[in-house]
């Protein structure tokens, strides 16, 4: 979402006695009990017409694909998959709340759709349509005590930016200080708890047919992000704990919150200029080449994850605003930090341990690391699992491969067959757990490597993230400094 000025949007001028703000009580709507259980099941009627209607679709294409000749065939499978792909967009867009999250992932994981899926839910990132400002107006009022117009010098009805929980307002404070004000929805936690048990529902129907461990784990742990992404007073602590990771680096950039200003439905915040880090066009204007912007994003990543001990964990597109410095360097700036969390640290010494198993060619020591990241359940068939991580070593050892943030669709097809019968993989996916905190950082890592990818597809990932592997592996076992 590129923060543009506003000159010529209409601003709310505050008068000069609103200095002090007076309480104005406007309470929030409530629903009753049978209004709330109605909206409820609404909502759900049109989340499952809206899938239902592009799985029927893809099912009839299916029955078509064996009747017709190949060539026709693959030109409607192109038209299914563009009408499918801004049903969903459209979907997300209606529903919003949790589905609006869904889709902003699917937007980076070209690898996993087809390409139109990308192109269509990229709008999700920041062009999501605003809610009207009376809405705004009456959630910051019963939040804060007071109407924008008398907490704020001057209050632009037009959001910079709507999101999947909230939009983002810019101010000017009675300081003289720029600042942008995010305010969350009226009801978001009530459409996030249903959206949260529609989810529920349909991991347990999963669960028949992917018998995968634990898998209550990844709804528990979507739950707990969307829980803190809808406290903004833990998101500006989250900005100040960034802020202090990268004290010390003057090219990147973190939101300073205005604590008297903001609540746990309302954050007041430094405004931050900038253009979106996948706006090739905006960063050709800077004089920005994509692939140096690739390559800072990553670096903060790296630091992160292996230095600092606590990453974002919703890294997409709109996230990330790029500045060009005095000197012409790349300055990154981070945004809604709400879903930042510390690392667990199991999962980055398991990682290390795969790695160092790769380097000394040791399967062993790569199965050791699979254990310490927490991968393997309880009661599952070890056996079967050390003999497939074997298999996986053995084939990436084979494979032709000069960076891995580039592998081609032949080899990820021959990496993605366990070579398994059904009954053996089903056992498999039993013997499997989801380890605390591998939620977060694999879509962080999905997301992010992504982006990167968009940006500079010939990035050698494990190049720039040597260094900071490197000094991870030299300090292993010491505490980190805090940055809380």
């Amino acid at each position: 979402m590129e923060a543009t000025r506003m000159e010529d949007r209409p601003v709310v001028i505050a008068p000069a006695e609103s200095a002090t703000p007076s309480i104005v009580r406007i309470a929030p709507r409530a629903r009753s009990p049978r209004a709330s259980a109605a909206w409820a099941f609404v909502r759900m009627t049109r989340a499952s017409w809206w899938f239902g209607l592009i799985v029927s679709s893809y099912l009839i294409q299916k029955a078509f694909a064996r009747l017709a000749s190949d060539g026709w065939a693959a030109a409607r499978w192109e038209r299914v998959h563009a009408k499918n792909a801004r049903r969903l967009y459209r979907a997300c867009v209606s529903l919003r709340g949790v589905y609006i999250k869904m889709g902003q992932v699917l937007s980076i994981m070209g690898t996993f759709l087809p390409p139109v899926y990308g192109r269509e839910l990229e709008g999700l990132q920041d062009k999501v349509p605003a809610r009207p400002f009376r809405d705004i107006e009456r959630a910051i009022a019963a939040s804060l005590g007071a109407t924008p117009q008398r907490l704020f010098a001057a209050f632009d009805e037009t959001p910079v930016a709507a999101a999947s929980l909230g939009q983002v307002h810019r101010a000017m404070t009675h300081d003289g200080r720029e600042v942008a004000v995010k305010v969350l929805y009226p009801n978001i936690e009530a459409i996030m708890r249903l959206d949260l048990r529609v989810i529920g529902w349909g991991l347990s129907l999963y669960r028949r047919f992917v018998p995968i461990a634990q898998l209550e784990r990844l709804h528990g742990q979507l739950t707990e992000m969307l829980e803190q992404e809808t406290d903004l007073s833990h998101e500006a602590r989250c900005l100040t704990r960034m802020g202090a990771c990268f004290a010390n680096d003057p090219n990147v950039l973190v939101p300073e919150p205005r604590p008297e200003l903001s609540s746990a439905r309302v954050l007041t915040m430094s405004f931050m200029e900038g253009v979106k880090v996948s706006d090739q066009d905006g960063l050709a204007r800077l004089g920005l080449e994509p692939r140096a912007v690739a390559r800072k994003l990553v670096e903060v990543f790296y630091k992160n994850l292996l230095v600092d001990g606590f990453f974002h964990a919703d890294p997409h597109p709109g996230n990330f605003f790029a500045q060009r410095g005095p000197n012409g360097e790349v300055r990154i700036v981070m945004l809604d930090l709400g879903s930042a969390t510390p690392v667990h640290a199991p999962l980055v010494d398991g990682m290390m341990t795969i790695l160092g198993g790769f380097m000394a060619k040791d399967d062993g020591m790569v199965m050791s690391g699979v254990e310490t990241m927490g991968f393997v359940a309880a009661g599952g068939d070890r056996e079967l699992l050390e003999r497939t991580v074997k298999q996986y070593f053995q084939r990436l050892l084979n494979l032709d491969i000069s960076d891995f943030g580039n592998i081609g669709i032949d080899q990820a097809s021959e990496l993605a067959d366990p070579g398994l019968r059904r009954r053996e993989l089903r056992k498999l996916m039993r013997s499997v757990s989801f380890p605390e905190g591998w939620f977060y950082l694999e879509r962080a890592a999905v997301i992010l490597f992504g982006l990167s990818g968009q940006l500079a597809p010939r990035l050698n990932l494990a190049q720039v993230g040597f260094p900071f592997v490197a000094r991870y592996l030299a300090t292993r076992g010491k505490p980190r400094a805090a940055t809380a």
